[in-house]
């Protein structure tokens, strides 16, 4: 059985010829003009996992599939958050309130992306972006929560990120958020599924490598929701973990559950210091 394993493990993961990040390109990332920061130097709390630079998952890519991303007339997620505006001005529920009732424009929401998953300290629990606006929906307005990876929640996460595109992720892994990130932090090496693999032996210990036939990033989610070109829509980051986890043939978590809101924080506290760069476009 280990044999087994160890061989489907060699059949997924083809290294390239190249050093450890062989699929990353020096290309510099510029929305409309506005530069983002796609390396910078990593967090302090990754010390231990000996990588120096974190990566925008954009420098994997593809020449086309990067270009789309640069130009947001070319890029194709932002259909989506025109169908968000529409939302966001749509009164709904028994309080007859819309988002804009309490938050005027979605410029309102400026910074709010970078900060996220963040604590909520009325809640007692840490809470992603998701979440949060599931409570406005369920208190504020009074209507039905979207459903937590559904394509009305992608596309509000969508126009909210729109906001803080450029502003450099600033997620809090201390204080009462801190067992919630050691929670994610040991998800995210724990080997899961018959494939034994955990989210670190990917994007830590082969980005930039192939798998299949494209690289592997170092996994950062600065750019979700992320619209992915295999699917044509709009994919959540914890849409995007359950596909993870199916792929190392294990039963995965659901979409809001504590262990993805956990892994959420651990894996978006990795890349603090990127650009928000939400709606990113990806293979």
């Amino acid at each position: 059985m280990r044999y087994k394993t160890m061989t489907a493990v060699a059949a997924l993961v083809l290294s390239a010829p190249a050093a450890f990040a062989g699929g990353a390109d020096d290309d510099t990332l510029a929305i409309d003009g506005q530069e983002m920061v796609t390396k910078t130097t990593a967090p302090a709390h990754m010390e231990e996992t000996g990588i120096d630079t974190i990566m925008s998952g954009w420098h994997f890519r593809e020449d086309d599939t990067q270009s789309m991303q640069m130009d947001t007339f070319d890029n194709p997620g932002m259909i989506f958050v025109d169908q968000a505006m529409d939302a966001w001005n749509t009164v709904e529920g028994n309080a007859e309130k819309s988002c804009a009732s309490c938050h005027e424009g979605p410029e309102s929401m400026e910074g709010v992306r970078a900060v996220y998953p963040k604590w909520n300290e009325e809640a007692g629990e840490v809470r992603t972006l998701a979440m949060q606006i599931n409570d406005c929906r369920e208190t504020q307005m009074e209507a039905e929560p979207y459903k937590y990876d559904s394509a009305p929640m992608a596309a509000m996460e969508a126009l909210i990120s729109v906001q803080s595109r450029g502003m450099k992720v600033d997620v809090a892994i201390d204080g009462p958020a801190a067992d919630t990130w050691e929670q994610g932090k040991d998800l995210y090496y724990t080997r899961t599924g018959q494939l034994e693999l955990s989210c670190a032996n990917c994007h830590e210990d082969n980005y930039g490598n192939y798998i299949r036939a494209d690289h592997l990033s170092q996994g950062q989610i600065n750019g979700f929701p992320t619209y992915r070109l295999k699917n044509a829509r709009l994919n959540t980051a914890h849409g995007r973990f359950k596909g993870c986890v199916r792929d190392t043939r294990a039963e995965t978590y659901a979409p809001g559950s504590p262990e993805f809101v956990a892994l959420e924080l651990y894996v978006a506290s990795r890349g603090n210091g990127l650009s928000v760069e939400a709606p990113a476009v990806r293979n």
